[in-house]
């Protein structure tokens, strides 16, 4: 499993730069996270197959994340805490944690239990695709949108629309460019058709709290800004 991509969210510069120089040293692709208000962004950008988890951070604790990656993921999670009593080990299991490590540790135990998840999840496949913006997370295996604790179903040419407002995230996407992306998928695509599946997909996000996520904008198309 080595080139496996992990992610670490330590907020002590010194621990995760340690974790990651040794993780690199054995072959895997690591990267720490940066903004630690925005977790779920820069997880959905790493598509990691592993992630490392202190429970004590800034902004959100371990066990918020541990939640909010379980919506989207079964990517294995070690949790990584200086309080590595009972009732914390306890609470990393039930939050969605597959494995405690307890602050001081060798970084030869790491390693070991880094191989040991990865061989037990190794039928979790590649991990899923995702795009994240305005706090919402699209998963394109499955064709679903997270937005806090609303998961919504998209249909084919829904998830097909906000894929690519998201993939150009910040320009805008113009109707015939939207359209070019609908029929690769073979479907019958006209004006009216493009109209009428960009209003769902408005409700859909609105019901989601994200009502204002896509902007038209007249004569040229439409835009998605974070």
């Amino acid at each position: 499993m080595n080139g496996c991509r992990i992610l670490i969210v330590e907020d002590d510069p010194v621990i995760s730069g340690a974790m990651e120089a040794h993780l690199e040293s054995w072959g895997y692709r690591v990267l720490r996270v940066k903004d630690f208000q925005n977790v779920m962004a820069e997880f959905a950008a790493a598509a990691p197959q592993m992630v490392l988890l202190d429970v004590s951070l800034p902004f959100f604790n371990g066990y918020h994340w541990c939640t909010e990656i379980r919506r989207v993921s079964k990517v294995p999670i070690l949790f990584i805490s200086s309080a590595g009593d009972d009732m914390n080990q306890i609470m990393a299991m039930n939050m969605g944690g597959d494995d405690f490590l307890a602050k001081p540790f060798d970084l030869s135990v790491l390693t070991a239990k880094v191989q040991a998840l990865l061989r037990r999840a190794y039928d979790f496949g590649e991990p899923a695709q995702l795009l994240s913006c305005g706090g919402a997370v699209l998963n394109l295996s499955d064709g679903t949108l997270t937005a806090g604790a609303e998961k919504v179903e998209l249909t084919r040419n829904e998830l097909k629309i906000l894929q690519m407002l998201l993939e150009n995230r910040g320009r805008i996407v113009s109707r015939e460019g939207l359209m070019t992306r609908l029929w690769e998928s073979d479907a019958f695509v006209d004006e009216n058709t493009l109209t009428v599946n960009v209003a769902r997909l408005r409700k859909k996000l609105e019901a989601a709290g994200l009502g204002t996520l896509i902007r038209t904008k007249k004569g040229a198309g439409y835009l998605v800004e974070d």
